[in-house]
């Protein structure tokens, strides 16, 4: 328990109730203390200079700032009182610091005094001596300056404590803090130093007032037993963890709070549509009769139709509800027409108010008119007469402006009016119309009901009939299954050969295509030894001339083996190298067949670059130079007209090469 001695404690030095303090301004002081040379002087009676100590001297208590005393006791849950003992805040709520999770502190409770509350910086107080069972605090020089201090991290509840005397315990320091606030860790060091974590953020602040203070461990002056107290607020992972967990829940509250608030401006949502049934018929009946609940009825009514309600069975019901609906236009017609007649008595009504307004309108411009006249314009200043013409203006362009909307509307009367005037027979057409539509309306209403009792006869019959042909119906449903599901498997089969058939038929003609082509292959190929053995085609007329010879087959077979022989001979010292030109010579024979005088290079490219574009000149000329006895070279023509020409040589040649 700390025995805490203050000096004056029933009245304090700075008491507001010592009413024995007198403070005095010297002459040219300032509002706030005046200047540095003139201090401030102060008369204490005899019997309180005994309670002073010399290590606490009495200090200027000038509150220069009464909006950091009162944060300070804010902090704290008290109600801030000045030096006067007034109430900074006169709007104090002392339940402010349940609501910040500080609790309310009274300063009469026990213990509390040894650390008073926080005080700002700017206002120095006068710390005294602190006794305790095993140890003396010992208050710092007060005109040194404050001990310095680190930022508070964000929820701090530990605080380091450096300076401790090197024989000082575990006990003493607990001694020394325990009265801040319950501690929940101590973490003492070897280096002279510890860590205090509290339960609650505003015992720190209890803590950080004891920084600065010099220890003595009981009555010893040894060094190992005194120290100076360093109290700063040190940066935990707990600290951070729970400040975080309840700014969390801070948050989650107050987005509870928004989402609340705005569901509170939110439109209503529309009431659930009832399902439809006999009963519910009847209601929605009932009030389409009711203009009230017509809207909310007409709306039910659309979602049932919607929904797909309707049916064989309903279908009655619905066209009723649908005949109600129908007759509601009258209604609104009706309404429409009393609208329409209460807003041409407001325009009459606005007509007259404009037609009013625009009268003393005239009156203001006339009164300006006479005021601009000779005889009154002269007796005027100059400022009086710019502000009548401004005025003058003013009024001309209003009242122009409320004439041409008059006029306006006098217009479009006009012209309703010449409307109405020229189309008096279709008005009485549309009438009449209006009258025949209703009795057929009528009409057909009569008709309907007539429908309905003998739908409600049809239907009682039908339900007997229902009731007695039930099992037959479903024994004919099942049949109807049955044959259904036969034609379908007979349909399906059919389909099946069909598409057999037309497999077998694709699959022939796809042979006969095969075959086709395997025909057009063995043509090409005939065709080309046909083409390779062009010069070598006369031993074709010799064998048909020697048929005759028919009796001797060895002598036939001899020759034949013989030319085989000459033909294979002729092929390997042939001087056509490949098949195309092979085909080149044949076209060649031909075209210069067809021109036995001859044709120049030129000419014969010309015509087979009509047939291969890729064909040169050059490729031509050497091919016929090679086949000598199939084509040769003259000259014709004299001087300038000399020409070379090619010829077809190939019956003569056949004749040299035999």
């Amino acid at each position: 328990m700390f025995l805490v001695q203050f000096a004056g404690l029933n009245q304090l030095p700075f008491d507001p109730g010592n009413k024995s303090l007198q403070y005095s301004n010297r002459v040219g002081a300032t509002e706030n203390g005046g200047e540095t040379s003139h201090k401030r002087q102060r008369t204490i009676p005899p019997d309180t200079l005994q309670n002073l100590n010399l290590e606490s001297p009495p200090m200027d208590l000038g509150m220069s700032d009464p909006a950091a005393w009162a944060t300070a006791m804010n902090n704290l849950g008290m109600a801030p009182v000045g030096i006067t003992g007034d109430p900074i805040l006169p709007d104090f709520d002392p339940t402010l610091g349940i609501m910040t999770g500080i609790p309310p502190i009274n300063p009469l409770m026990p213990g509390l005094g040894i650390v008073p509350p926080p005080i700002p910086p700017d206002m120095p107080v006068a710390k005294e001596i602190i006794h305790c069972k095993s140890c003396t605090l010992f208050p710092p020089n007060p005109n040194l300056p404050p001990p310095a201090t680190r930022e508070r991290p964000p929820g701090c509840k530990t605080v380091f404590v450096g300076g401790l005397p090197e024989n000082g315990t575990e006990d003493t320091i607990v001694e020394i803090f325990e009265q801040c606030g319950e501690i929940v860790a101590l973490r003492k060091s070897k280096k002279h130093f510890c860590h205090i974590r509290f339960t609650e953020e505003y015992m720190v602040d209890k803590a950080i007032y004891l920084s600065g203070y010099r220890i003595r461990l009981g009555s010893s002056t040894d060094k190992k037993d005194t120290g100076r107290l360093h109290v700063d607020f040190a940066q935990a992972r707990d600290d951070l963890y729970e400040w975080e967990c309840k700014q969390r829940m801070l948050a989650r509250e107050e987005r509870h709070r928004r989402r609340v608030a705005e569901e509170r401006f939110h439109p209503p949502s529309p009431p659930p549509v009832v399902h439809y049934s006999d009963h519910e018929c009847s209601i929605i009946a009932e009030k389409l009769k009711d203009d009230s609940k017509f809207s909310e009825a007409a709306q039910t009514v659309l979602t049932w139709i919607e929904r797909g309600e309707v049916n064989r069975r309903s279908a009655n019901n619905f066209y009723s509800m649908i005949q109600s609906v129908n007759s509601h236009i009258r209604r609104l017609m009706n309404e429409k027409a009393a609208h329409e007649k209460d807003m041409e008595e407001a325009k009459e009504k606005f007509k007259l108010a404009l037609s009013g307004i625009l009268a003393q309108f005239e009156q203001i411009v006339a009164v300006y008119h006479s005021a601009s006249k000779q005889k009154a314009w002269d007796h005027f200043t100059k400022a009086q007469r710019k502000n009548i013409s401004v005025w003058c203006k003013q009024a001309e362009e209003i009242r122009n402006i409320h004439n041409d909307e008059l006029m306006g509307i006098r217009r479009e009367e006009e012209m309703e009016m010449s409307d109405d005037d020229t189309e008096p027979s279709e008005t009485k057409e549309m009438e009449e119309s209006a009258l025949i539509s209703q009795t057929e309306a009528l009409k057909e209403e009569n008709d309907s009901l007539r429908c309905q009792l003998d739908a409600y006869r049809n239907e009682v019959e039908l339900l007997k009939q229902e009731q007695g042909k039930a099992g037959r119906e479903e024994d004919s449903r099942k049949d109807q299954q049955l044959k259904l599901l036969q034609q379908a498997l007979q349909g399906m089969q059919q389909h099946l050969m069909k598409l057999q058939d037309e497999c077998e038929r694709r699959d022939a003609e796809l042979e006969k295509e095969k075959e086709q082509k395997v025909q057009l292959e063995k043509l090409m190929e005939s065709l080309k030894e046909k083409q390779e053995l062009v010069a070598g085609q006369d031993w074709v007329k010799d064998s048909s001339d020697q048929q005759d010879h028919v009796s001797s087959l060895s002598p036939v077979c001899s020759m034949n083996q013989e030319k085989e022989g000459m033909l294979e001979r002729g092929l390997l010292s042939s001087p056509i190298k490949s098949e195309r030109e092979a085909l080149l010579v044949g076209i060649i024979s031909t075209f210069l067949h067809v021109h036995p005088f001859g044709a120049s290079i030129e000419y014969i490219c010309s015509y087979l670059q009509r047939l291969d574009s890729k064909i040169c000149a050059s490729e031509v000329e050497t091919l016929m130079t090679r086949l000598q006895h199939t084509f040769k070279q003259e000259m014709s023509g004299v001087g300038a007209s000399l020409e070379k020409r090619w010829k077809f040589c190939g019956f003569e040649g056949l004749k040299m090469t035999t």
